[in-house]
């Protein structure tokens, strides 16, 4: 009798428990509560990035401005406060800004999470200064001609383009011929560069200094430019009451007048 109802409690436990669980049943139950706690953390950092209140663009800090001020820099950025800082796209407002301000050689568009989109902005320096009618066209060590003032900043040497008719200028291109110029301006030694005041671009190939006191430096053609300004440093050491120095062929200097 006992062993007939240990029996049937048995059969009892074994109905009300159903028949065991598969393995790849388990399996296909955790994968659909992973797959469901994906799409709903997905879900939810698509919501957080593009529609919360959150992280939108409260402020736009502006860097590494000299010339230009921070309000033109944000002007020209066009970011619109309340935009989601994830859908501004960075190169798209690199690109306006030196579309829109010249003087701008670079700026690194950068966001602040959670609030804030930095601009770190590198200006254009002048190397040289085209005077046209009263105006002054500010031209980079890129030979770039980048903004127009009215007064010439201190410091900057003049340029002056005598061949801008000839028929070098008309091959070479006046673009080209300030690009040799602001080379010219780089590799000029430092000592000679402070006293330097007007370069004088008659062609291609003939291109001369003129210095304080009346001096001048004949420096023929932007090439071999870290010969010359050799060259040019020994012969201002060897003849320093010299009133003319001439590098054009660099393994040949020369020097005039007292």
């Amino acid at each position: 009798m006992a062993g007939q109802m240990t029996a049937e409690r048995g059969e009892r436990q074994q109905l009300e428990s159903g028949p065991p669980r598969s393995p790849r049943v388990h399996r296909r139950r955790m994968l659909i509560i992973l797959f469901l706690a994906v799409v709903l953390t997905g879900g939810g950092s698509i919501w957080l990035l593009y529609g919360s209140p959150w992280l939108r663009v409260e402020r736009v800090s502006v860097t590494g401005t000299d010339v230009l001020t921070r309000a033109q820099v944000r002007e020209a950025a066009g970011v619109r406060l309340g935009t989601p800082l994830i859908s501004l796209d960075t190169d798209a407002i690199e690109a306006r800004l030196r579309r829109k301000l010249p003087r701008i050689d670079s700026v690194d568009v950068s966001r602040s999470w959670p609030h804030g989109i930095g601009l770190k902005v590198t200006e254009r320096t002048p190397v040289l200064i085209l005077g046209d009618g009263g105006k002054f066209t500010e031209v980079d060590r890129e030979g770039v001609r980048f903004a127009t003032v009215s007064a010439p900043p201190k410091g900057v040497p003049a340029l002056e383009l005598t061949g801008e008719r000839s028929a070098t200028t008309t091959r070479f291109g006046t673009g080209r011929l300030i690009g040799a110029a602001a080379r010219v301006v780089q590799d000029v030694p430092a000592a000679v560069a402070r006293d330097m005041r007007t370069v004088t671009v008659r062609s291609y190939d003939s291109i001369s200094l003129e210095l304080s006191g009346g001096r001048t430096v004949e420096w023929g053609s932007s090439e071999k430019g870290r010969a010359k300004a050799v060259a040019l440093s020994a012969l201002v050491k060897a003849a320093s009451g010299a009133r003319h120095f001439d590098v054009s062929v660099p393994s040949a200097p020369a020097s005039s007048g007292s």
